[in-house]
Parts: structure tokens; C-alpha cells; sequence
């Protein structure tokens, strides 16, 4: 049971073309090439990480509506049709979509998480997704920060920048640990979404790569696994609308 590789992208309702009312969305042709590159390598199953109101798993089939941002569109988690009542948040709603776009056929399930979650109790939900499956792809949707600049949705905060500089940094360089240093406190007065998504994802990628590593060498630690075993990349980083937006590309190497 291992996790394979994983996907980190923005959710504004903007990625999906009908909400974007023929404006260019930067964003969305490399959120859309990472996905298909996520799911190239034939996980057993992608999870969709994702802001959420509790956290909470969500099952494929569940569905999500973009109807409250003016478009009456409605997708599954999965290749089912839609159901009746949506339940997914927006942060998986669009996750979904993403993966519609490539199209994954396969299995795939949801985990919303609270912006209460703490640090460890992310990482704690991460290596539970880890280990869930033999191949195991994750989804992570989050923003950075919605106070980069006077006209952002929380206007201007002056440490916005820093902090999403260093989310950025993490995510390019694949640093688990800065990314469960992140502070829930600050991370909320900023408004960055993505926060406890991303220290699932730093949970699952250290769990996974302990497991790895101590069966080749039972004497290795966790520490020790923190900066190799896997390749990461940004593939965008910007903020348009005032609001911090990545999309990284984590996939697993071996040291041996």
C-alpha cells in the first residue's frame, strides 16, 4: 500500500468554462495536465482532497452543484450520473470536474477536511489515505491566501505574500515538513483555504516514504525521509483575483 503521486491545484469556480463566461483562466491548462499526468500512472484510486465545512469522507457518486455561482451545473465524484442532492463541497465539486476532464474511469473517493483540523490530525488523515490502497493518487484542491492584494475577496493583508511564497516553496520542493509547520491560526486569518488539505497531503508523502525507506533500512526515521524518494514541481504559481493559486506535481522516486 503506497501512495504513488499527487496533484495540487487551486479550486476557484473560474477553472470550469461555463462559469468563466469566455475569459481566459490561466490556471486551468495546467491544472488539467497535471490531473491527466496524476492518473497516467493507473492508481487503484484517486482521492480528492478538499476544504470543507466538517471533514468528513465522501463516497464516488456523491455530487456537487456550481448552481450558487450562476451556472446550473452539476458533477459526480466519479463517472456516475450526478445525484439529486448535492453534497460536495465547492473545493471537491471542482476537484471532480477536473477529473471529468481527463477522464478517470476508475476508482476514485473524497475526504473533506475543516479548517479547524490540526496539523496533526492532517497528517494523521494522510497517512490513513496512504495506506488505503496499494496505489493510492491524490487530488489536493486549496487556495493560498484571498488577501494578496486591495481588491482581493479579504482585501490586503501585508503577510499574505510571505506566507504564500512559502506554500509555494513547499510545494514545488515537495517539503512536507514546512508544510505541516504552517500555522492553522495565521493560515485562517489570511483566508488560505488549502491549508489542512495540504498537510494531509504532507502526512500521506511522509508516512508513505517511512514505509518504503524502513524496508530497506529498518534503522531510517522519519526525518530522514523528509527530502528525498520523491520528485515535485510548480507548474503554476500566480495570483489572479488577489488569491494565491499553485499547481505542483508531487511523484514518487526511489533513493535505491
Amino acid at each position: 500500500m503506497t501512495l504513488t503521486a499527487a496533484v495540487v491545484c487551486p479550486h476557484p469556480p473560474l477553472l470550469v468554462p461555463e462559469l468563466a463566461a469566455g475569459e481566459a483562466v490561466a490556471v486551468r491548462r495546467p491544472a488539467i495536465q497535471a490531473v491527466r499526468r496524476l492518473v497516467a500512472g493507473g492508481p487503484d484510486v484517486v482521492v480528492v482532497v478538499g476544504d470543507a465545512p466538517r471533514t468528513r469522507p465522501y463516497a464516488a457518486g456523491e455530487s456537487g452543484s456550481l448552481a450558487g455561482y450562476g451556472v446550473p451545473l452539476s458533477v459526480a465524484l466519479g463517472s456516475a450520473t450526478p445525484g439529486a442532492a448535492p453534497t460536495l463541497p465547492l473545493s471537491l465539486t471542482v476537484g471532480a470536474w477536473l477529473l471529468g476532464q481527463v477522464p478517470w474511469e476508475g476508482a476514485v473517493t473524497g475526504l473533506g477536511v475543516s479548517a479547524t483540523t490540526s496539523a496533526a490530525d492532517a497528517a494523521r488523515l494522510g497517512a490513513e489515505l496512504a495506506g488505503s490502497a496499494r496505489r493510492v493518487a491524490l487530488l489536493v484542491m486549496g487556495d493560498g491566501s484571498a488577501r494578496r492584494t486591495v481588491g482581493a475577496p479579504g482585501g490586503f493583508d501585508s503577510r499574505a505574500d510571505g506566507h504564500d511564497a512559502a506554500v509555494a516553496e513547499a510545494l514545488a520542493t515537495g517539503d512536507a515538513a514546512a508544510l505541516l509547520s504552517l500555522d492553522p491560526v495565521l493560515s485562517r486569518e489570511l483566508m488560505a483555504a488549502g491549508r489542512a488539505s495540504w498537510q494531509v497531503l504532507a502526512g500521506a508523502r511522509l508516512a508513505d516514504a517511512t514505509l518504503a525507506a524502513t524496508a530497506h533500512d529498518p534503522d531510517i526515521t522519519m526525518s530522514d525521509t523528509r527530502t528525498w524518494s520523491w520528485m515535485s514541481r510548480a507548474e503554476y504559481v500566480a495570483a489572479p483575483y488577489g488569491v494565491g493559486y499553485v499547481v505542483a506535481v508531487w511523484e514518487q522516486g526511489s533513493p535505491w
